[in-house]
């Protein structure tokens, strides 16, 4: 009997790619949920590259008229054990403050709820699949997908992009290698120095591609003017009329938003400029929090409980010594990606007095290494901290905090004891290097970033607009040019489903 392979499709055009070289040298059966917009939906209806057995768009489902059960909701988590509502409270399109083009009713959002889990039931009981492969999770109704695929039983595969390098790992997981605690146990520790994990950080760290990646996507001006002519002159709108996500979105008004996004972000920068500090002082003992990027998926779904970062920075301040400061520092990529946060936030944060906000420009690396202390509610720089001899806090579920060093809060109300704990804890270099041995050892070489910046530039204008028509050559030329990167990938999932079928 032929294995089952069910993929999320959308404007990330990964899963597709990874799916017309994984037939190449699979016999499995392809199945697929595709959430596009409507211009791209003409290729996957029509697209005859890879042989998909059944699909189905979502936003198809979501225009349906259903009869609503009363209970239906309540039932499915039960079942299920999955919290729809924590989900829906951190979705960037239910949220207004990231999506403040429409404001959903409770109504809405639990009718869109009740579809998306009675399509999502019904497709996986009809086509029963033995493996689902997918990306990093970003968006609601793809991380509740996954969520439903693991309660199933389904095994997952999940391209997940590491901490280090170009390198990435399939697991079944988010951000976590599979059987890494164990792996850990098993691994034996390292004889390495902080100056050795120093030079690995410079060449591997995955911080500084992120932020390089970000700034790819700072978008040049023609690009910017081609997407906004797409729009503006050639659209027809019509996915504000399919797509909930649309919602709002009218051209004039998307028009006038941008205008007034970049006016916004001009004038915060000033503010951001005048009252940031750039010097780090030496003779300061500080606690330092990193802001991260919003909306982000690190954020959202990593860490739900922790989405309000300018409530997370007061709580932070109450709790740490009295003797110590808590540094501050904006996310780089906020200003370019997001537009800086309101000014009315970053006033909120400097009213708390033993808080000091840093200027984005300044350095991480400069302030974790003059700090006591690094808390960080999901990124990276808990783990680069070790690096520098720093003990480290976070908020999230991550492989890394099995290195004794770097701390995992379960609980708000242990905050300040943890604190107190983690300025007496010392870095052993040992555990850091054994952790990135495992992650060399566990992962392969695949740019995901780079992946992502081509094909962005293939297809979206550099990003700056998904919905556009792709033809077939299109589509092919692409792949064709990425043949080597996605024949290596594809060739990976393939050990991973032969792996699991030979348990």
């Amino acid at each position: 009997m032929k294995q089952k392979i069910f993929f999320w499709l959308d404007a990330d055009i990964t899963d597709f790619s990874i799916s017309y070289y994984l037939q190449k040298i699979s016999d499995a059966e392809f199945y697929a949920i595709i959430d596009i917009t409507n211009k791209p939906k003409k290729f996957f209806q029509e697209q005859k590259l890879v042989k998909f057995k059944k699909i189905w768009f979502y936003h198809d489902f979501m225009n349906q008229k259903i009869k609503s059960e009363p209970n239906y909701l309540k039932s499915f988590e039960e079942k299920y054990g999955i919290d729809l509502w924590q989900l829906a409270k951190n979705d960037r399109i239910f949220i207004y403050d990231y999506n403040n083009f429409y404001k959903f009713s409770e109504h809405e959002i639990s009718e869109i709820m009740e579809k998306e889990c009675k399509l999502f039931e019904e497709v996986l009981d009809q086509v029963k699949p033995d493996f689902f492969i997918t990306t990093e999770t970003a968006l609601r109704p793809h991380h509740l997908f996954y969520l439903l695929c693991k309660k199933k039983g389904i095994k997952v595969l999940m391209l997940n992009l590491a901490n280090w390098g170009n390198h990435c790992y399939i697991s079944e997981n988010y951000h976590k290698i599979d059987n890494f605690e164990e792996i850990f146990k098993k691994k034996k520790s390292l004889s390495t120095t902080f100056n050795d994990l120093k030079n690995r950080l410079e060449s591997k760290i995955l911080s500084k591609k992120l932020t390089k990646f970000y700034q790819s996507q700072k978008k040049s001006q023609l690009e910017r003017v081609k997407a906004a002519f797409q729009l503006l002159i050639l659209s027809d709108n019509s996915n504000e009329k399919t797509h909930y996500t649309y919602y709002g979105r009218k051209k004039l008004k998307v028009l006038f938003k941008e205008i007034q996004y970049s006016l916004k972000r001009w004038y915060r920068e000033k503010y951001i400029d005048k009252n940031f500090l750039r010097q780090i002082p030496n003779d300061l003992s500080f606690i330092f929090l990193p802001l991260q990027q919003e909306p982000e998926r690190s954020l959202l779904i990593s860490a739900p409980d922790y989405v309000n970062q300018i409530k997370t920075v007061e709580y932070v301040s109450k709790c740490i010594p009295k003797n110590y400061l808590l540094f501050v520092k904006e996310h780089p990529t906020q200003g370019p990606g997001r537009g800086w946060r309101k000014i009315s936030d970053y006033q909120a944060m400097q009213n708390n007095p033993n808080v000091k906000l840093i200027h984005p420009s300044v350095p991480a690396n400069e302030i974790i290494a003059k700090s006591k202390l690094v808390i960080s509610v999901s990124g990276t720089l808990a783990l680069e901290s070790a690096f520098f001899n720093k003990p480290s806090i976070t908020f999230a579920d991550n492989d890394y905090t099995l290195i004794p060093s770097i701390s995992r809060l379960k609980s708000k109300n242990e905050l300040r004891e943890l604190i107190e704990d983690s300025l007496e804890k010392k870095v052993d270099p040992n555990y850091v290097g054994k952790y990135f041995d495992i992650l060399e050892e566990n992962s392969f070489v695949f740019d995901y970033l780079g992946f992502q910046v081509s094909y962005l530039k293939h297809f979206y204008f550099d990003g700056n607009l998904v919905d556009v028509e792709i033809s077939e050559f299109q589509m092919k030329e692409f792949l064709i040019n990425e043949k080597q990167n996605l024949e290596n990938l594809a060739q990976e999932f393939k050990k991973k489903i032969v792996k699991f079928i030979t348990k």
